[in-house]
């Protein structure tokens, strides 16, 4: 079975970061072709083992290349050319009430959890029609110079995830023409990459879970004593990390094996077992090395903080729950 996680650990970026150094990492990684992954369904096992690769080495990093690679892809799903040397979010919260609405004065609202909110060039915006629930969502392949986006950085004013350039953006009657629309009403939600694309998102916090993992190697390789509770601690997250990896791993053959099957319950099933290593790791491993990392190793800290946040594009209970409902019908359990 391929692994997803290499024995040898990328070299992390250097900390505290910028959100402009990391902006112009992933430029420089899309400019020469860093970026350039298989398709979801081509080579799911090569694209998601990137993935991992980019959240192992710097999850803000990894946040920013995996809303470009993923735009990509829905560009190469639609039929449509992504614009040359461009870098592309893509950009489809509706967070509290908020999000973004196609109507008779253009693109209007307002959209959180905006990732390269200051240094993008082109966003994929999703926008709900007046009146709609979200089935005939459009979608909108948006330059944002044009008059009405307003970028709000300054919204986003967590520890966790800093470097990621995230904020809000409003939209102010943004002109949207027929040849910005990609796709037809409701094809960004019923289209087979969309349940990949969120496969893709769970190899990211597998990798920034092997991160955090690679950290604490380093603290106990370094120490006078490790004690049998410390090494307790690191079985458990160990068994914890490449569990999720063999699944994310088999999964992603599976996809590759049979591209057009119903993958939904899969999909679920690896972003429900991706984050529930990062929340194993994230509760042991202040266990294991004590405060002191925590307190006078910013790189360290950062990135605990950085996975406690990114991991929470899982929802939780309400995603199990989706998921315990999809294996109930199904009466399979795989």
């Amino acid at each position: 079975m391929s692994e997803l996680l290499p024995a040898a650990a990328p070299k992390p970026l250097p900390s505290p970061r910028s959100p402009g150094a990391v902006a112009a990492e992933v430029r420089g990684l899309a400019d020469n072709g860093g970026l350039s992954l298989p398709r979801p369904g081509e080579d799911t096992v090569r694209r998601w083992a990137a993935l991992a690769a980019l959240g192992r080495t710097d999850l803000a990093l990894a946040r920013l290349a995996e809303g470009h690679v993923d735009a990509l892809a829905i560009l190469a799903e639609a039929g449509r050319p992504a614009v040359p040397g461009a870098v592309y979010g893509v950009w489809a919260a509706r967070s509290g009430g908020t999000g973004a609405e196609l109507g008779p004065r253009g693109l209007e609202g307002t959209v959180r959890f905006c990732s390269g909110v200051s240094t993008l060039d082109r966003a994929l915006v999703v926008a709900t029609t007046p009146g709609g629930d979200g089935s005939t969502c459009r979608l909108v392949d948006l330059d944002l110079t044009r008059p009405g986006v307003v970028r709000e950085p300054d919204r986003w004013q967590a520890i966790g995830m800093d470097a990621s350039d995230s904020g809000d953006v409003r939209f102010d009657g943004v002109e949207v023409t027929p040849d910005v629309l990609v796709g037809p009403p409701g094809w960004y939600l019923d289209r087979p990459g969309f349940l990949l694309g969120g496969g893709g998102v769970a190899a990211v916090w597998l990798g920034g879970t092997a991160g955090v993992l690679d950290d604490v190697l380093a603290v106990l390789g370094a120490a006078a004593k490790v004690d049998e509770h410390q090494l307790a601690h690191l079985g458990a997250v160990h068994t914890a990390l490449r569990s999720a990896e063999a699944l994310l791993a088999d999964a992603a053959a599976r996809v590759d094996a049979a591209p057009d099957a119903d993958h939904a319950t899969l999909m679920s099933t690896c972003r429900a077992a991706a984050e529930r290593a990062a929340w194993e790791t994230l509760d042991r491993v202040p266990r294991i090395t004590g405060p002191t990392p925590l307190c006078r190793d910013r790189a360290f800290a950062q990135r605990l903080a950085d996975l406690q946040v990114y991991v929470r594009q899982h929802h939780g209970e309400r995603d199990l729950a989706a998921l315990g409902r999809a294996v109930l019908a199904e009466g399979t359990g795989r």
